[in-house]
């Protein structure tokens, strides 16, 4: 297993090669069943854009996500905001855009040693259940810790 040092030169590797990099966190064997795994971006705050997170997908889907996602802000300068629906994410279904905090659960570690954690902003996409409800929508199809979220729901916009 490669130092924090090594890890934080690899990811400064893929950073100045490709824009940003991408990664995944797994709950310890010992964690608790409620921790997921999630996934994140590093690099996007030296383009002045709030990091981007995902929780609680497989790390292929999320990789494949957040990369399409942090190609939009690099190569295009995409700028997303709190409650935007993304309806070209994911195939069939809306993807909403949530501006917040990190928390014990979704918290960017590699980014916070990278540029300080008072430079990094977080924004996560949070994904629908197989009905385009949200977590914060009544009769979500999953259990509030399947999809951690890094704000309030009240501050979010109900499922049209």
């Amino acid at each position: 297993m490669p130092s924090m040092n090594e890890l934080l030169q690899q990811q400064v590797e893929i950073i100045d090669r490709v824009g940003w990099s991408v990664v995944h966190v797994f709950p310890d064997p010992g964690d608790p069943p409620t921790n997921v795994a999630f996934t994140y971006t590093v690099g996007l705050t030296a383009h002045d854009h709030p990091e981007l997170v995902l929780a609680g997908l497989t790390p292929q889907i999320a990789q494949a996500l957040l990369n399409d996602l942090g190609r939009r802000v690099f190569d295009q300068a995409a700028r997303f905001s709190h409650g935007e629906r993304l309806s070209d994410v994911l195939a069939g279904y809306d993807a909403i855009i949530v501006d917040g905090a990190p928390n014990d659960v979704l918290h960017p570690g590699i980014a916070f040693r990278l540029y300080g954690r008072d430079k990094v902003r977080l924004q996560q996409l949070v994904w629908p259940d197989q009905d385009g409800r949200f977590p914060w929508d009544s009769g979500y199809g999953y259990p509030p810790h399947a999809q951690p979220l890094i704000a309030n729901p009240e501050t979010l916009p109900p499922a049209e």
